[in-house]
């Protein structure tokens, strides 16, 4: 029984609780009108955190090792380029988001080729090319532009409350979730995460996965970076900085499987709200950025513990 009831508990149970009990937390200390405000500006907020978190949690669950370190420079990288294809016309957007989103595979493709061609581990490859992606950010990001007026308006959009970044989002988790849940693909995805030499054995095509995660990760990040630049008036070299702590740190936290072979899109949402929660409390009493990362690297340890326990005693 016991084992029955760890196993059909939902992966992102205990990062939804967390930001419940966050949220009754503000609306108590703040009162219900400020903590209806948070909760308004955390639907803006989440959004680029959402899209980074999806692709990094499609790269951690190709399994153990697998992980992107080269999101910061993707933002900044995508963003960029997006922000001068545009010029700040409107007239020029659909041409700018393919940009961005070409940019986004070219970087996915690299990452897959570095870790394919020359075996080395992920995390040194997408390290590696963080630098020469972050190189050529600096190249262009000088006398970068303004994103254009409609897009610019969109990204500081709300419908009732909610932000309009958030229905893209939600949109895109759900097209992720589909694939990860319902096309070979995503199932393709979970048994290499779960044994790479039992799927190889299967029949699934190791290789083109590996290369579709890499890409998906880069595409997801890029866009990210393109709204995020939209959202903050243009695109800058660092604004994809925070990004690479968090974006593990929501698939850890929203229970995606640390080994590979189990993701949690939902999860990733509720731990997006949540340390997007956290973070407000802890400015609210004057913590610095600093302490804020201590906070996000204990709460990993502390999930990835339990999630570990978790799954020894389901076995």
């Amino acid at each position: 029984m016991k084992r029955f009831l760890h196993r059909e508990r939902p992966a992102w149970l205990w990062s939804f609780l967390g930001a419940l009990l966050v949220g009754i937390a503000a609306s108590v200390l703040f009162g219900w009108g400020t903590a209806a405000s948070m909760l308004s500006t955390a639907s803006a907020f989440v959004v680029f955190t959402v899209l980074v978190g999806l692709g990094q949690m499609l790269v951690i669950t190709s399994g153990p090792g697998n992980i992107d370190l080269s999101i910061p420079a993707t933002i900044a990288l995508a963003s960029g380029v997006g922000m001068r294809v545009m010029a700040a016309s409107n007239h020029a957007i659909v041409l700018g988001i393919v940009a961005v989103l070409a940019t986004g595979t070219a970087i996915g493709v690299f990452n897959f080729l570095l870790i394919r061609l020359l075996r080395i581990p992920p995390i040194i490859a997408t390290l590696s090319s963080s630098f020469v992606m972050q190189s050529l950010a600096i190249s262009l990001g000088r006398g970068g532009a303004a994103p254009p007026p409609a897009l610019e308006n969109f990204a500081l959009s709300h419908l009732g409350g909610i932000s309009g970044l958030a229905f893209v989002a939600l949109a895109i988790t759900l097209a992720v979730a589909f694939v990860l849940f319902r096309l070979v693909p995503g199932r393709s995805l979970s048994a290499l995460g779960q044994n790479l030499r039992a799927a190889h054995l299967a029949g699934v095509r190791v290789d083109a996965v590996r290369c579709l995660t890499y890409v998906s990760c880069s595409i997801l990040a890029a866009f990210a970076g393109l709204l995020l630049a939209a959202f903050s008036g243009g695109a800058t070299l660092d604004m994809g900085a925070d990004y690479l702590l968090l974006s593990v740190a929501v698939v850890v936290i929203g229970g995606t499987r640390v080994a590979g072979g189990r993701a949690s899109p939902t999860g990733v949402w509720s731990a997006a709200c949540f340390l997007f929660l956290i973070n407000a409390l802890l400015n609210a009493t004057g913590a610095g950025a600093g302490l804020r990362a201590i906070v996000y690297g204990l709460l990993i340890v502390t999930v990835t513990s339990v999630a570990s326990g978790i799954d020894e005693t389901s076995r």
